[in-house]
């Protein structure tokens, strides 16, 4: 607990004591429903532990589990407390039991799913009264309501942790995992009334069935995480096979990628906009794959003719990605990455605010990163103080200044960089080397053999 930053220790603190202060409120001082058992209260923990056995992380963090449809339906049939109390023991997870999350960590989770859940119950309770659960429409859109408001305050507390956490804006959280959260729950509040009401018509084994669609609700979620994987992998192996060409610049794009996100942090991208620049800082180079090695990695100066073959590489990358439709907003970035401010750049020689945004953000991060690196002609690479001065020197020539001056405000205008993992490439031997190296090994344990005997 101790090793927590202190704003990050106040919100456990604050969100614990509240989710504590909720849960005895709704049990003492709140108006349960006496059709509630204690049999009642038992069978929806159960179904709530089952459906917090398998969670899923999405992109920045955000924990999702099925749980909240198990929650719903308590408070729905027993009110405020009995949604406390099954979102308090319900959603305690195989990790936690495991010891692998933070005891702090359990508490504040807990806590973050109890305060909504409590809420929730006083909206359903002023909407629709403490009576017997009721199907009907009122019931259904006021279930509806105070979802959303559960799935409001718990993701936003969740988001609120991960930004203190990773030192992250809790905006991009939000805006990131939301849609998907937002969705997720959109799909499951039905589910809470309509397993509600079959509990109480037909009976608990009507409404165990349920469990098949929450089973694919997960899956659902599964299947998006999965495929984002999937897809990010895929770049990320497009740009290993650009990088691997060139010793020099292996971990280039990663590390453009990195430079540019910051620098779109800084500059209050949105999410869209910071997604497109982690894969167009991946991607920036990928028109390189048709260069000749020849060109991309002479040590003299390049002749006319030669440059022309390289300075083709954005144009060269945009036909390579274009018939992916999932990364055309990365097109702009691949293409106009090397265009000037003062209009002096290739391919299209734009000019100003005439140059995507996106594209004049990473240009200064792949500006940065080379000058930061060694390349073929120029073996020693400059320090961080040297290449903010060229980046400063060029400012309004090749540099968008607005650009440059948020780039100062990021961790890589200020440290030093570590040095880089230049590949060994090894020579690969003529067939005359390796018959000698075959016939030295053949008599090697001949030898050995001899002396043995």
């Amino acid at each position: 607990m101790r090793r927590l930053p202190r704003p990050l220790l106040a919100l456990v603190g604050i969100v614990v004591a509240g989710g504590a202060g909720a849960l005895l409120v709704a049990t003492f001082a709140l108006p349960g429903k006496p059709t509630f058992s204690a049999i009642d209260l038992l069978f929806w923990v159960a179904v709530t532990v089952l459906s917090s056995a398998a969670p899923i992380r999405l992109p920045r963090g955000i924990v999702v589990s099925v749980a909240g449809c198990g929650v719903l339906a308590a408070v729905l049939l027993g009110g405020a407390a009995a949604g406390a109390w099954v979102a308090a023991i319900g959603i305690t997870e195989w990790r936690e039991l495991r010891g692998r999350v933070p005891w702090y960590g359990t508490l504040y989770n807990h806590a973050a799913t109890v305060l909504p859940t409590v809420v929730a119950g006083l909206m359903l309770h002023v909407a629709i009264g403490g009576g017997p659960f009721a199907a009907n429409p009122s019931t259904l859109v006021a279930a509806v309501v105070a979802g959303l408001a559960f799935v409001a305050i718990n993701t936003g507390l969740s988001a609120a942790s991960i930004a203190l956490r990773t030192q992250v804006s809790i905006r991009l959280v939000v805006s990131s995992d939301l849609p998907t959260v937002v969705a997720g729950m959109l799909a499951t509040v039905p589910l809470a009334w309509l397993a509600a009401h079959v509990y109480v018509t037909v009976g608990w084994w009507a409404a165990a069935l349920f469990a098949l669609p929450l089973v694919t609700t997960r899956g659902a979620y599964q299947r998006i995480v999965e495929t984002r994987d999937m897809f990010t992998q895929t770049v990320r192996a497009l740009s290993s096979a650009v990088d691997a060409k060139d010793k020099y610049t292996a971990g280039h794009s990663e590390n453009v990628q990195r430079i540019a996100r910051d620098i779109g942090e800084t500059m209050h991208c949105s999410e869209k906009e910071l997604e497109a620049l982690e894969w167009g800082g991946l991607l920036h180079d990928i028109g390189k794959i048709g260069i000749p090695d020849a060109v991309l990695m002479k040590s003299d100066k390049l002749t006319r003719e030669e440059r022309m073959i390289m300075n083709s590489h954005p144009v060269k990358g945009e036909a390579i990605i274009r018939p992916v439709a999932k990364l055309a907003p990365e097109l702009p970035i691949i293409r106009h990455h090397h265009e000037w401010y003062n209009g002096s750049g290739y391919p299209d020689h734009l000019a100003g605010e005439e140059i995507p945004r996106l594209a004049r953000i990473l240009h200064v991060a792949d500006a940065f990163e080379a000058m930061t690196a060694p390349r073929p002609y120029r073996m020693t690479p400059l320090s961080v103080e040297q290449a903010m001065g060229e980046l400063r020197k060029y400012t309004g020539i090749q540099f968008d200044p607005v650009i440059v001056e948020a780039f100062t405000r990021t961790k890589w205008a200020h440290q030093p960089r570590e040095p880089h993992p230049l590949i060994e490439q090894k020579p690969i031997p003529m067939l005359e080397q390796v018959a000698a190296m075959k016939a030295r090994t053949a008599v090697g344990p001949a030898i050995v053999r001899a002396e043995g005997n």
